[in-house]
């Protein structure tokens, strides 16, 4: 049986009071949510932090907010379940509902939450393992090693991004709050990462994820595709969101995002660019589809060849945008 490390656990009854706990607590405490995948890290001793300040006791975080005309507001520890089932996320924005629907299980997505899921940690071959397993191989550049095992000779981890909801939020173009000791502010969600697998998320340590907001959902069509050995719960090894915002038959905004290729989701702006001011045919998405598996370069850390997964990125673009064209 594999057990949690000795922690202190504070429960915060508010957005303030978890700030303040964050920041008394710093750089050893860390945020909980569902818990869905921190504490299985921690049990592998892949995380090992002093505190847990856990978010369940906030009202403020949970809950969907406006209209889908004006832009919807997500508490950042709304369910995923909630949201794949919410009416108004379903019929303006299909691929939200769509990948969070396709996260692990149903039972995970009761207890999983929207921010959760955004700063799920990076995942690798060789970093998914148990203890002994990394210790029996010298450890790695994510945690107590010095060298990738992926590209041994390169000073940076490659451990990938394993956020569905990423994505699609980032093909949106959709903003996060971000709350902290020195304020809040608001920023894409694209801007929440940073390209280094060891360490992904470019917020503070007493900074906390407090809701999403959506653009206005008049004229918008979005689909997810996710690529996973085992359909019921694995993690994406490739994960594509198309969005497009049409007036009449021409797309006005695109957007096309892929994760699970890099140690961030990647925004891929020469797909987008051959959508917008096109009516969206056959022709337009295979352009778009041949742009968009360019950027792309996925290295031996998880699970599929490389190669396959790149090839992939091009058939599921088609697929994604095919779906929302109405053509399949």
């Amino acid at each position: 049986m594999m057990r949690l490390p000795p922690f202190r656990y504070l429960s915060a009854g508010s957005l303030d009071e978890a700030v303040a706990l964050l920041a008394e607590n710093a750089p050893y405490a860390v945020p909980v949510a569902g818990g869905t995948d921190l504490l299985p890290n921690m049990k592998r001793r892949q995380a090992e932090p002093g505190v847990l300040v856990a978010l369940r006791g906030v009202p403020e975080l949970i809950g969907v907010r406006g209209e889908a005309e004006a832009g919807l507001c997500i508490g950042a520890m709304t369910p995923l379940a909630e949201i794949a089932a919410h009416p108004a996320l379903r019929a303006a924005f299909p691929a939200l509902a769509e990948a969070a629907d396709l996260v692990a299980t149903p039972q995970v997505r009761r207890m999983a939450t929207l921010a959760g899921n955004l700063c799920a940690d990076t995942r690798c071959t060789f970093f998914d393992q148990t203890l002994q397993w990394r210790r029996s191989a010298g450890f790695c550049l994510k945690k107590d090693g010095t060298v990738c095992h992926v590209a041994e000779g390169g000073k940076r981890c490659w451990a990938v991004s394993s956020s569905d909801i990423a994505p699609v939020l980032c093909s949106l173009g959709a903003t996060i709050r971000v709350v902290g000791p020195g304020g809040e502010r608001i920023l894409p969600v694209s801007d929440l990462y940073r390209d280094d697998g060891a360490r992904p998320l470019a917020t503070a340590s007493a900074e906390i994820l407090a809701e999403v907001r959506l653009p206005p959902g008049a004229g918008w069509r979005s689909a997810y595709l996710k690529l996973r050995r085992r359909e019921a719960f694995d993690f994406p090894v490739l994960g594509v969101a198309a969005a497009v915002r049409l007036e009449g038959e021409i797309v006005r905004e695109a957007g096309i995002a892929v994760g699970g290729v890099a140690s961030r989701p990647l925004v891929l702006p020469e797909a987008q660019e051959a959508l917008i001011g096109r009516a969206l045919t056959e022709e337009t998405i295979v352009a778009a589809a041949e742009a968009a598996a360019r950027q792309p370069r996925p290295l031996e850390n998880t699970d599929y060849p490389a190669l396959y997964r790149k090839k992939l990125t091009r058939v599921y673009i088609r697929r994604a945008l095919r779906r929302i064209a109405g053509l399949e």
